[in-house]
């Protein structure tokens, strides 16, 4: 499968067609931001890390049950993937307190959250991505009511199938976003990426950060964290 012209660029990842119209490949850059961009930086093997922790992860979750947009490792740092209408929205579930939620609601960090949060966010870099509800996707018409309900129904469906992995491997998942599209079908599939750049990882005896927190936070030896998380999961990197 060959790289056609680019479709999107976004912050650390290209999307580029392909001579298939129902496949895109998916580039891994080793672009490294945060804050909106305001800080960026290269970090060296980061596509290469993420791209194969993707995969892995997407591959686990396709065994689950979960459809996802991952169709097959290319290189290093390419994977091919069904071409989805992306849904401009984010969907974040949160396990324990940490990052806008404990800043928003003055809660401690650490706090553990039964049931565990759910919260929709607009994707819009430009107004700092923004926290909505199901009316605003509705009524905006980003989404249809049974789109929203399926999209929770699997970004729980994957919490509990990822809570069980980190945990066995001595992590905590505090956090993550998902990303979802519809495929030429009317499905609803999971899209875009899941890899420590998208969600909050401790140390479930330590409480050491290994997700990028470490690089908003200027933690250092983000990469090598990210290969540790990988190679804790059987990973090998």
């Amino acid at each position: 499968m060959q790289k056609r012209e680019e479709l999107y660029r976004g912050k650390a990842k290209t999307v580029y067609y392909t001579d298939d119209a129902d496949k895109l490949i998916l580039e891994f850059r080793n672009d490294t931001s945060a804050f909106d961009g305001e800080k960026i930086e290269q970090l060296d093997r980061k596509g290469e890390v993420n791209n194969k922790f993707n995969h892995f992860i997407m591959t686990k979750l396709e065994e689950a049950g979960v459809a996802t947009q991952v169709e097959a490792l290319l290189s290093d740092n390419d994977s091919l993937v069904k071409k989805l209408d992306m849904i401009p929205v984010e969907c974040v579930v949160r396990n324990v307190a940490a990052g806008s939620l404990v800043r928003r609601l003055g809660v401690e960090e650490g706090l553990q959250l039964a049931p565990p949060v759910f919260e929709f966010f607009l994707k819009n870099d430009a107004l700092h991505d923004p926290m909505i509800n199901d009316y605003h996707i509705a009524s905006f018409g980003w989404a249809t009511q049974d789109q929203i309900a399926t999209m929770k129904s699997l970004t729980f469906q994957v919490n509990s199938v990822l809570k069980a992995l980190f945990d066995e491997a001595g992590m905590i998942l505090v956090d993550y976003k998902l990303e979802f599209g519809v495929d030429g079908q009317g499905n609803i599939v999971l899209g875009d990426e899941f890899t420590p750049d998208g969600c909050r990882l401790w140390d479930k005896k330590t409480r050491k950060k290994m997700d990028k927190d470490r690089f908003r936070q200027g933690l250092g030896s983000v990469v090598e964290t990210y290969i540790e998380v990988a190679e804790r999961l059987g990973l090998s990197l």
